[in-house]
Formats: C-alpha cells, structure tokens, sequence
C-alpha cells in the first residue's frame, strides 16, 4: 500500500475512529447476543467483510483479488477467526472493558512468541514490559476474587490466538496488498463459518425469516462496525508510521468503557482501572519498540493490537 502522504493528525483520528467501532462492535456483539446466536452473529460479520471488499476490489483501480501466497491468506484468515470467536463468546460473559483490557496484552504476547518460535533477542527492558502487563491482567482478573472466573479464559485465548496471527503475518504482510488480504481474511472466515451455521443444530429456515428488522439491523451494525474500522486502520496508517500510531489504539479502552457506562451502566471499579492502565502502558511500549526493531516491518495489516 502506497503511502497517501504524512498527515499525522488525520492518521491518529482515523485510527480513534477504528479504536471507537472496534468499542461498538463489542457492545453491540455484547447485547445482542442476548437475542440472537453468536454462531450467526459471528457468520455475519466476516461475510460483511467479505461482501463489501469483493465490491471494493471490483473498482478498476484495485488491486485485484488474487494473493501472492494463498496458504499465508487461509492460515492468517483461520487465526483471526479463532481470536474473533472467542470475543464473540467471551463477551457474552464478561463486561466490555475488562475484555478490552485483558485481550490487549497481544503486543507482550508477541514478543514472547518471537522469542520462542523466531529465536529473536528479547531485551531486559522487553522482559520488564511483558511481566508488567501480565501484573496489570492478574490486577484486572483478580483470580480468586470470584469476579470473572473460567471465562477470562476466552480474552487469553483469543490474544494467544492472535498473537500467533501477528508473527505469521509480520513475515509476510510486505508481499501483499492489505485491501486484498482484508477481503481474504473475511472469505476465509466466511468459508469456515458457513458450513459450521448450516451444520448446527440453529432452525434457520424458520428463524432468519421471521427475525425483525431491528436484528438484521443489529447484525449489520455488527458487520460495519469490524469492516470498516479495519479499513479506517489501513487509512491510517497511509498518513503516518504504525510506530507513531500504535499508542493510540489504547484509547479502545477508553472507548470501551464509555459505551459499557452509556449503553449498561457499567463502570469498571478502582483496581480495574488501575490494572487496565497498567496493560495499556506496557502494551504500548511493547507495541512500539515491536515496531522499532530492525526487520520487523510496520505493515498496515500487522497493525492491529486487538482481533474484532
């Protein structure tokens, strides 16, 4: 992707923007599934994904549909399937921001995957930074305290889970266009969902007909929500370094814990906060130094902190 030319302040607000529909989706995700499956909530974000990039690579100008490295796109489309499901499971059971918060520890998680699986030199500062963010997840879940229980389980697989997305595509990303991987991994996703949707036990020739309007709606909003504020990241980073951008994905937390007050009422308590800003410091720094090292590309698809 062609940089579009160095406008930091219109980069950091796109990437605001993504950070607060990235937020949205989670509440939504969080509400509905209330009223309907997460299975058919799930299938229909990623076809939304796909459905509105097969449209915009049909422009003339586009890249075309075609990956370099096909395997690359079903491996990396499989991995953020898994971290997506285990959001849209995960919120079903645990309040909007502490999800956030603890799903973020990606960027920590990646450089102890790096060191492992890549044999790269991880510094003491590096370490320092990875043992602080796991502190301020352990502030945040309080293990023992009775307050989430088993389904912190969910956030930590699905940042595991993406984490390994971010070292595959770390070594990868550079040879493909993001507008064509983005249409891929939503194909990807649709490609697994489909067969999974058709094969439960759901009543789907009697339940999608007789779903209101209100729930397509939701289902749609749902879709937008994930597709778009991927693409407003891709924008971003056209206007300035992922290095100068990656801290402001954060705000996601802030983000995350307006709309739980707004729409539920919810409020994180003291020691929440105090965890939350724990991770969201480590994990910045972690993030920017990830960035910073030699032969790490800042990819515009490798950018992103959390999997919606």
């Amino acid at each position: 992707m062609s940089v579009t030319g160095h406008r930091p302040a219109a980069g950091v607000a796109l990437i605001l923007g993504a950070g607060g529909l990235f937020a949205a989706m989670d509440t939504l995700i969080r509400h509905t599934g209330a009223l309907l499956p997460v299975l058919l909530m799930l299938t229909a974000r990623y076809l939304f994904q796909a459905v509105m990039m097969a449209v915009w690579l049909a422009r003339p100008s586009a890249p075309g549909y075609r990956p370099a490295h096909p395997r690359f796109q079903l491996a990396r489309g499989a991995l953020l399937l898994g971290s997506s499901a285990a959001s849209f499971f995960g919120l079903q059971y645990l309040p909007v921001p502490e999800f956030t918060a603890i799903s973020m520890l990606t960027p920590v998680l990646v450089t102890l995957l790096a060191a492992w699986l890549l044999h790269e030199r991880v510094s003491r500062l590096r370490w320092a930074l990875v043992g602080g963010a796991f502190v301020g997840a352990l502030i945040v879940i309080r293990p023992g305290s009775g307050l989430f229980g088993w389904a912190v389980l969910f956030p930590l697989a699905g940042a595991s889970c993406y984490a390994a997305f971010q070292v595959l595509t770390s070594r990868l990303a550079s040879l493909e266009n993001p507008f064509t991987t983005h249409f891929w991994t939503g194909l990807t996703g649709s490609l697994i969902l489909l067969p999974l949707l058709l094969a439960s036990p759901l009543p789907l020739a009697t339940l999608l007909p007789a779903l209101p309007a209100a729930h397509w709606a939701l289902l749609l909003a749902i879709g937008f929500c994930g597709s778009v504020g991927h693409l407003l990241l891709i924008f971003a980073l056209g206007f300035a370094p992922t290095a100068t951008l990656m801290p402001f994905i954060y705000v996601q937390i802030a983000w995350a814990a307006a709309l739980a007050w707004l729409v539920a009422g919810h409020l994180p308590d003291f020691w929440a906060w105090v965890g939350m800003a724990v991770i969201a410091a480590c994990g910045a720094a972690s993030a920017w130094l990830n960035l910073r090292s030699p032969g790490r590309p800042a990819s515009p698809v490798a950018a992103d902190t959390i999997a919606d």
